[in-house]
């Protein structure tokens, strides 16, 4: 970080140049700041950073370059500032090397994995809270890591993307864990490989590897990178081994951190501490307990953490119910990967779904979840291909695909699934595709479905009663 009086170039003007540009000025770098768009670059005016649209390769004096995260390899800027032998970081990495400038660097507790990062990420924070630590949820779950570090917390639960760590070369967790890994980005990284080396790359210099026993590419991925001196800790969905955590009947059970893993072993939670419920989310939990505990977490705190956590909106959320049925909103499950997840929770199950596949194969999801089905409702660009695997391999399902010019294609979409619902059913939205086709994001649709929920359950309660005619 010996950047005091040298040039750095911050590629990209958005939320990763607005954090990191004060961070180099403190440090008394001369910094520029590239952007295509000149409407977002001139929001850094008055930083202190000089500001230059469109740069294609990096001016000669520069020793190092900040970039976003979603700036990719193949950028012409960063391949000719590789090419040209400049250092190029992510702000993560960043964040990691301005920590260990302090006195008392802060431990950082790192998750990563294609889903259930933020959940996991916010019931670590929540149990290391409960711990008493100075501790935050930071990096891709919306407060950046370099931030966190400026703002002076002691530990830091850090979320990080593929792309995060794509760009992060001296990362040194106290722990990490991948948590699972399903086909996602690979026009990004260029191939699933590619996508499991980068999710790699946190184990390369942790102390202790978590992975999860249950996910053949966690455990793949832990047994590749993780470094020799690394303790590796496994969790599982059934009896943890020795040196793992799992499941022992309703309880979640430390074999790991405890004085001797081959003979003892603590109770840390039982299911109805979950929230929310389903199978993934008892995962999500076992490894926020097993960063925790290795971070010297007691039982109890961890009991008291996965009580206290409150889920993220558009998680798994039930919106309300109705007439006996269920409307749950997982708007979040994004691919099919944290579909299934969300899916397999639950028994019987009109499913809102469609989206923005990416070119990801359904039919593994449609095939695993076809008896738990009672019917299907489509929206968006990608309806057909869903449609298509529910033909295959739930034929006798019934299917309602919705006009793409639908005015208002939640609101029809929740009214389709109430008539196929029966008392005892669950309507879940999870579309296991991206939404910008039809809304500026999850978020948006996860709003949406929300609010036709609760028009349908206005409606039911102004309904006349047997009594009323």
């Amino acid at each position: 970080m010996e950047v005091a009086g040298r040039h750095v170039l911050v590629a990209g003007a958005g939320v990763t140049g607005k954090s990191v540009v004060p961070v180099l000025v403190e440090l008394g770098a001369r910094v520029t700041v590239t952007d295509g768009n000149a409407e977002r670059l001139a929001e850094l005016d008055g930083l202190g950073a000089e500001l230059v649209p469109g740069l294609s390769e990096p001016p000669s004096d520069v020793v190092l370059v900040v970039t976003s995260p979603g700036w990719r390899p193949t950028s012409p800027l960063l391949v000719a500032a590789a090419e040209a032998g400049v250092e190029v970081i992510g702000d993560v990495e960043l964040a990691w090397r301005v920590g260990q400038l302090r006195e008392h660097p802060p431990s950082w507790l790192v998750i990563t994995g294609t889903n259930g990062k933020t959940t996991t990420a916010g019931m670590l924070e929540s149990i290391l809270k409960a711990a008493g630590a100075h501790a935050v949820a930071c990096g891709n779950i919306g407060y950046a890591a370099l931030d966190a570090v400026r703002a002076g917390y002691t530990v830091l639960a850090v979320e990080l993307s593929s792309f995060q760590l794509h760009w992060s070369s001296t990362l040194a967790p106290d722990a990490a864990v991948v948590l699972n890994l399903a086909e996602d980005h690979i026009d990004w990284h260029g191939s699933m490989e590619e996508y499991a080396a980068a999710k790699g790359r946190v184990y390369a210099r942790a102390k202790i590897a978590v992975h999860n026993a249950d996910d053949e590419w966690s455990t793949r991925i832990a047994g590749e990178h993780a470094g020799p001196d690394a303790r590796r800790v496994g969790f599982r969905l059934d009896t943890p081994r020795a040196g793992e955590l799992g499941l022992v009947e309703d309880l979640l059970v430390d074999r790991a951190f405890v004085a001797d893993p081959a003979t003892s072993a603590e109770e840390l939670a039982t299911l109805a501490d979950v929230r929310p419920a389903g199978p993934h989310n008892v995962s999500n939990a076992l490894a926020a307990a097993a960063l925790a505990r290795a971070h010297g977490v007691s039982p109890e705190a961890v009991l008291k953490g996965l009580r206290e956590y409150q889920p993220a909106p558009h998680r798994a959320v039930e919106v309300a119910e109705i007439a006996g049925v269920r409307y749950i909103n997982d708007s979040k499950a994004t691919n099919p990967h944290a579909a299934a997840g969300s899916l397999r929770a639950h028994e019987s199950i009109v499913w809102i779904a469609g989206g923005q596949l990416k070119g990801a194969s359904v039919d593994e999801l449609v095939s695993s979840i076809a008896g738990r089905l009672r019917g299907v409702v489509l929206l968006g660009v990608d309806s057909p291909v869903i449609a298509a695997a529910v033909a295959r391999h739930a034929p006798d399902v019934p299917v309602n695909s919705l006009r793409a010019g639908d005015d208002e294609p939640m609101t029809a979409a929740v009214s389709a699934a109430s008539a196929m619902a029966r008392p005892g059913d669950v309507v879940l939205l999870a579309p296991a595709a991206a939404s910008l086709d039809m809304f500026r994001g999850y978020g948006e649709r996860g709003d949406a479905f929300t609010a036709a929920v609760h028009v349908l359950s206005d409606d039911a309660a102004g309904a006349p009663g047997d009594d009323d005619s």
